[in-house]
């Protein structure tokens, strides 16, 4: 599987396994648009890296169309009605477990919005890539992912990794080790899974529909296994959800308009990174000036964050006041060019995906699908295969928090798919995984393609840093890869960066990233990170 991929004519995909890129490539070769070819693959990576993703996870989308408009899909769940601080007190909680039944605390969002992507492809009937031909139905579209599924699939290095890391965490959660151990044991590196249950559950959907999740077979399994195993999400949490249509949140730099979706993600950090970097107009890229400049962005960015985002059916006031220049012209002048800042800010962790689709009709597509932990609650319900997040572990015990639990209220989403519309014609979908480092990677691979022009490929593979505490650790100092210049390291740390190098060049820790580009002369252009399993393919 190539890491990059350049030159198509009619499509092009990307993700961090293998079996999802080209599972959307097929999509994209049988006529398919950008919007199907993703859902493709969304199925078929929670078939294929479920320590990352799955169904009973959340997952948000920003579409942009021929026409240029730009939409997000967000499919964010809500605390179910049991999900009280009285609930969690009751069993002798102060905080809200991170594994576990009491962690599976809100309604999967992501087949949701499956449903508004899959009416959004039908719509775009005589756009695509082979105009006038109907739309792929759900049982072409799924086909893959449940052979995966259903048949086993080569275990991957991350996933074996994890498994054996977290299983101290996840082996008390019900249907954990029944789903994802071989002979009673952690999975090697290649070994053959089946989720067989998962695969009759997709199999079900592409013939009954995708609201079946929540109001049918599927669903009425789903609250019924929720319930067997003390959940505080109940049938009828499920058969209300909908995800919703959103105006994505934007902000113009000195290269184009930049996308990302608003509350209850962190795609406001997102947009005011870049925003306050355009701002200091650096000149070199991976100069000490590029680097110390978006790291004391993202501490700003930070800051707002924490203080804002939160559920948006709570929040009071307009965020767009914070991606105004009447707000990012004077907070610039706040990052000195040569100190560090004082730090660190609460921390956001999370194992997602973030994959992205193009085609020759415009149509260009930024997606990310997590369970917010690694195999999420780690409870895999026994009737419908589905791995069910722990995204509520995130609530606060505590009323008046920004981000306190409540019944029927959305966690705050490190999740944030990003997209740019440039002002030389190119269109680009980009994002990663990694929590608190999303943003950050996402500014490292927008400033480095971008305002410095590298090579998507190089940028992709170059070294990268994370500011906030990895997986594991209480340090919540700036890790840098190894691959980075000692005198460039020497630099951040005299400018008074707490600076730890990581022994490994390429650190899952710094995420998996990926872009794809759809250019002015109409020409597609795709990549993902070395670090994953993936890559990117065309057509």
């Amino acid at each position: 599987m190539n890491f990059h991929t350049a030159g198509h004519k009619r499509g092009v995909v990307c993700a961090p396994h293998a079996a999802a890129v080209e599972d959307g490539r097929a999509i994209l070769a049988e006529g398919g648009n950008a919007i199907e070819a993703m859902l493709a693959m969304a199925a078929s990576i929670a078939a294929v890296y479920p320590h990352m993703n799955h169904i009973g996870g959340d997952g948000f989308w920003l579409i942009r169309e021929p026409n240029g408009r730009v939409r997000a899909i967000m499919g964010a769940g809500r605390a179910g009605s049991k999900a009280t601080v009285r609930f969690y007190r009751d069993a002798g909680h102060y905080e809200i477990p991170a594994r576990g039944p009491l962690a599976a605390l809100t309604v999967p969002g992501a087949v949701a919005g499956w449903m508004l992507a899959f009416e959004a492809a039908k719509a775009q009937t005589g756009k695509g890539i082979n105009k006038g031909s109907s739309r792929l139905p759900l049982h072409v579209l799924f086909d893959a992912a449940i052979r995966h599924a259903r048949e086993g699939y080569a275990v991957s290095r991350s996933q074996a990794r994890l498994t054996v890391d977290k299983y101290a965490e996840l082996e008390t959660a019900p249907g954990f080790l029944d789903t994802f151990l071989v002979g009673g044991k952690a999975p090697e590196q290649g070994a053959k899974l089946k989720q067989t249950a998962f695969a009759a559950t997709l199999e079900h959907l592409a013939k009954a529909g995708l609201g079946d999740f929540y109001r049918g077979d599927v669903g009425h399994e789903v609250a019924a296994d929720l319930e067997r195993i003390g959940s505080p999400v109940t049938r009828a949490d499920l058969e209300k959800h909908e995800a919703r249509i959103a105006e994505p949140l934007s902000v113009q730099v000195s290269a184009g308009t930049l996308y990302n979706t608003p509350p209850p993600t962190q795609g406001l950090a997102s947009l005011i990174i870049l925003a306050l970097f355009d701002r200091l107009r650096v000149s070199e890229g991976d100069s000490f000036a590029h680097i110390h400049g978006l790291i004391e962005a993202t501490k700003r960015a930070f800051i707002v964050r924490d203080r804002e985002v939160t559920d948006p059916d709570l929040i009071d006031g307009n965020l767009l006041r914070y991606l105004d220049a009447n707000f990012l012209d004077p907070e610039v002048e706040k990052i000195d060019r040569r100190k560090a800042a004082k730090w660190p800010q609460p921390y956001g962790e999370g194992d997602t995906i973030w994959m992205g689709a193009a085609d020759a009709s415009g149509l260009v597509v930024s997606y990310i699908q997590s369970l917010y932990w690694e195999f999420g609650s780690g409870c895999v319900l026994p009737a419908t295969g589905v791995l069910m997040q722990n995204r509520g572990a995130s609530f606060s015990l505590e009323p008046g928090a920004v981000n306190a639990l409540a019944p029927g209220r959305r966690p705050f989403h490190t999740l944030n798919p990003a997209l740019a519309a440039l002002k030389d014609g190119r269109v680009m979908a980009y994002g990663t995984m990694g929590g608190d480092g999303q943003p950050q990677t996402q500014a490292a691979v927008f400033t480095r393609h971008v305002l410095y022009k590298q090579p998507l490929e190089r940028v992709l593979d170059a070294p990268r840093w994370l500011l906030g505490r990895t997986w594991g650790s209480t340090h919540t100092n700036l890790r840098m890869e190894s691959r980075f210049d000692g005198a460039l390291i020497d630099r951040l740390m005299a400018a008074g960066h707490d600076v730890a190098v990581l022994d490994d060049g390429y650190s899952d820790t710094m995420g998996h990233a990926g872009a794809v580009v759809l250019h002015a002369d109409g020409t597609l252009e795709g990549g993902h990170d070395p670090r994953a399993d993936g890559g990117a393919a065309g057509v």
